[in-house]
C-alpha cells in the first residue's frame, strides 16, 4: 500500500499539536499537581495530559490512524503522552525523518498498568485467583447474627465487605465486621471493610397512616370456587415479624377457645362473616378459616358463638402503608415542614378542590429551587416541572407517570438535577458515623461529593481522626454535578495515598438522563484510567439473580460490561451466594478475552440541562 507522504505529514502535525496543548495543560496546572501524594503524582500529570487531549474531537484522525493500521489510541488513556511519542516516531519513519530523536515518555505505557494493578491492590486488597476484578457485597442486617451467611459469601468469592451506614446501629456495623473478619481467617483468604456514609437525605417524608386494618381472602379458582380457605393466626399480641395474616386478640381469649369454636363478626363494611377455629399450633396459637374476603379492623368485636354474649376484641393492627396516586397533569405541593402527605381531594365532579402534599425531608432544598426547575422521585419513576415557588411550599406538576398513575410513597427518592442544592457530602450523623470508620473499616464510601470542596471536607475530618492517609477513600459519583467536576474531584482526591471511583449508576441515571448515561459511565471510566484509579461498578448488577434466582439477558451483558472496571457491587437479596458464584464464573471466563476495555470518544463536554 502506497502512504500518501502530505497525508503522514498531516498526521504528524496533529500529534505535535496534542503534544503541545498537553504540555501547556502541565505548565497550568503545577501548582495542584504539587499538593498531589507522591504516590499518585505521575498518574495526577497523566490525567492532566488525557484532558488537554480530549479537547480535541479526535474521530477523523482515528479513522485516518486505523487506515494506516498504526494505534487509535482507544486504551491510551493511562499513558497518553508515551503513546503519543511512540507513534510520532513511527510517523517520522515512515516519512524518513531525520528527527528520530528518543523523547522521554516519563511514563511507559507498560508502567501505567502496573500503576493501576497497584492503586488497586492498595485500595481494595488482594485479587482472587484467575480474576482481575474484585467483589464487593452489600450486607444484610442478618450478617450481623448469621455467621454461615458471611462464611458462604467470603468462600464464593466475595473480597469486600460493605457496610451502609444509613442502615442499622454500630453494635450491628461491628457484628457484621467481626464475622466478616473471622470468616475470611477460617477460609485463609483476605478481605476488606468498606463502610458507606449515608450522606445528605433527599427523601419524601411521612404520609398520613391509613386504616389499622387487615384483609382475609380464600383462594379461589377460575370459576370462582374456594379452592382454600382464608388461613387466620390467631395470637396473644403482634410482634415485630408477625405475618401478614395474623390477629391479636389476647392470650385469655386463647385460652378460652377450643378447635371447633365459631367466632362471628360483622367486618368493615358491615358484612356478616365467620371464622372457624380448626387448629392449634406448637406455639399455642390458634388456626382459624375463613370462607369469605373478610376486612378486620383494630378494636373489632368477635362474637363467640358457642358462649353468649361472650366477646373477644381485636387488638392494635398496624396502619396500613398509604401512598398518593399521581397521574399525568397532577399537581403536588412539596412542603418545607414535615407536615404527612395526602392526597388530593376530588368534589363531587371531579374537580381537584386541594392538591396532593407531600413533605421534603432536606429543608435546604427550598432556598435554592426555582421555578421551572424539574424534580424527580422514586428513582425517576415520577417526572415533574416546577411551577410555583413559594416560602413553604413549591408546587410541581407531573409531566411524566406510569400509565395508570405512579404511587409517590413515603421514604423514596428526590433528584434536582438543574439545581445546584449547594449542600455539603457530609452531614452530622455522616461525621459521628466517620469516627466508627475510622476505627473499624479499610475504606469509607463518600455519598454525595458534588466537589473539590466536599472532598477537602472529608480530608479535614479524617486528618482530625487520624486516618488519612490510613484510610482508603472511594467517592461515590452519583450526580449531575459530580459528573461534570470529575477532574478537579479526582485531582483533590489525590492529594489522599488511597483513592477510587463508585459509579452509581442508579442516582446517576436519574441526574443526568436515561439517554445519557452510557456515555457518562464511559467518560468516568476513562477519566478514572488516565488517573490510575480503580473503579467500582455499582447499582442493581445481577439484582434479578440476587433477589429471584434468575438473572436476566441484560444483567449478563451488564455484567460482562463491568470487566472495564476493577470492582463490581452486588446488592444484598436471597440468593446472593448464587449471585456471587455466578459473577465469579463470568468474570474469570470473560477475562482471557478480555481485560479493561475503554473506548475514545469526541471532544468532551460538560452535560446541558435540558
Amino acid at each position: 500500500m502506497r502512504i500518501k507522504v502530505e497525508k503522514l505529514k498531516s498526521l504528524l502535525e496533529q500529534i505535535d499539536e496534542f503534544l503541545l496543548a498537553i504540555n501547556e495543560a502541565e505548565k497550568h496546572q503545577l501548582d495542584s499537581l504539587e499538593k498531589v501524594a507522591k504516590p499518585y503524582r505521575k498518574s495526577a500529570r497523566n490525567l492532566v495530559h488525557y484532558r488537554a487531549f480530549r479537547t480535541f474531537d479526535l474521530r477523523d484522525f482515528q479513522k485516518s490512524m486505523r487506515d494506516l493500521g498504526l494505534s487509535r489510541f482507544a486504551n491510551a488513556e493511562g499513558h497518553i503522552r508515551a503513546s503519543l511519542l511512540n507513534t510520532r516516531l513511527i510517523l517520522q519513519a515512515l516519512i524518513k525523518d531525520d528527527g528520530k530523536q528518543l523523547l522521554k515518555s516519563g511514563l511507559s505505557i507498560k508502567r501505567a498498568r502496573r500503576l493501576l494493578a497497584s492503586h488497586t491492590k492498595q485500595l481494595l486488597g488482594y485479587r482472587s485467583p484467575g480474576r482481575r476484578v474484585r467483589i464487593m457485597v452489600t450486607q444484610p442486617s442478618e450478617a450481623a447474627n448469621n455467621y454461615e451467611l458471611v462464611e458462604q459469601l467470603v468462600k464464593k468469592g466475595m473480597n469486600v465487605v460493605r457496610v451502609n451506614c444509613a442502615h442499622d446501629t454500630p453494635e450491628v456495623w461491628w457484628a457484621i465486621i467481626e464475622n466478616a473478619q473471622r470468616a475470611a481467617k477460617a477460609s485463609g483468604r483476605k478481605v476488606k471493610i468498606a463502610m458507606d456514609l449515608a450522606g445528605p437525605k433527599i427523601r419524601t417524608g411521612a404520609i398520613t397512616e391509613g386504616p389499622e386494618v387487615r384483609k382475609f381472602k380464600p383462594l379461589r379458582n377460575e370459576l370462582g370456587q374456594i379452592i382454600q380457605p382464608a388461613i387466620i393466626l390467631l395470637v396473644p399480641e403482634l410482634g415485630e415479624t408477625s405475618a401478614e395474616n395474623t390477629l391479636p386478640v389476647g392470650q385469655l381469649a386463647l385460652d378460652d377457645l377450643a378447635i371447633g369454636d365459631e367466632l362471628r363478626l360483622r367486618d368493615t363494611r358491615n358484612k356478616k362473616r365467620k371464622i372457624s377455629i380448626i387448629d392449634r399450633n406448637a406455639e399455642g396459637h390458634l388456626v382459624a378459616t375463613c370462607r369469605k374476603t373478610t376486612y378486620v379492623a383494630s378494636g373489632m368485636v368477635l362474637e363467640h358463638s358457642k358462649a353468649s354474649g361472650k366477646v373477644l376484641v381485636v387488638g392494635k393492627l398496624p396502619p396500613k402503608e398509604h401512598y398518593l396516586l399521581l397521574k399525568e397533569g397532577d399537581t403536588l405541593q412539596v412542603t418545607r415542614a414535615a407536615i404527612p402527605g395526602e392526597s388530593a381531594v376530588y368534589d363531587q365532579e371531579g374537580n381537584c378542590i386541594k392538591s396532593a402534599h407531600i413533605s421534603c425531608q432536606l429543608p435546604e432544598v427550598f432556598n435554592k429551587i426555582k421555578k421551572d426547575h424539574t424534580v424527580l422521585f422514586d428513582d425517576g419513576k415520577i417526572f415533574t416541572k416546577v411551577t410555583e415557588v413559594n416560602e413553604d411550599y413549591f408546587q410541581v406538576t407531573i409531566l411524566r407517570a406510569s400509565e395508570k398513575g405512579a404511587k409517590l410513597r413515603a421514604e423514596k427518592g428526590i433528584n434536582f438535577p438543574q439545581t445546584e442544592l449547594g449542600i455539603s457530602g457530609l452531614t452530622a450523623k455522616d461525621k459521628e458515623d466517620l469516627k466508627f470508620v475510622a476505627q473499624y473499616a479499610d475504606i469509607v464510601n463518600f455519598s454525595f461529593v458534588n466537589s473539590k470542596a466536599d472532598v477537602e471536607e472529608l480530608f479535614v475530618e479524617l486528618e482530625q481522626l487520624g486516618a488519612l492517609n490510613q484510610l482508603g477513600v472511594i467517592l461515590k459519583i452519583e450526580t449531575r454535578l459530580a459528573y461534570n467536576n470529575l477532574s478537579e474531584i479526582l485531582m483533590t482526591a489525590m492529594q489522599s495515598k488511597q483513592v477510587g471511583v463508585m459509579i452509581a449508576r442508579g442516582d446517576l441515571a436519574v441526574e443526568t438522563g436515561w439517554d445519557n448515561i452510557g456515555l457518562v459511565q464511559d467518560e468516568i471510566l476513562a477519566h478514572c484510567s488516565a488517573a490510575h484509579l480503580p473503579v467500582v461498578w455499582a447499582t442493581q448488577v445481577l439484582e434479578n439473580m440476587a433477589k429471584n434466582g434468575l438473572p436476566s439477558r441484560a444483567e449478563i451483558t451488564d455484567t460482562t460490561t463491568s470487566l472495564r472496571a476493577e470492582c463490581v457491587m452486588l446488592n444484598k437479596g436471597a440468593y446472593i451466594n448464587d449471585a456471587i458464584e455466578l459473577l465469579d464464573k463470568i468474570l474469570k471466563d470473560m477475562e482471557q478475552y478480555h481485560n479493561k476495555k475503554e473506548v475514545m470518544l469526541a471532544k468532551r463536554t460538560k452535560l446541558s440541562v435540558s
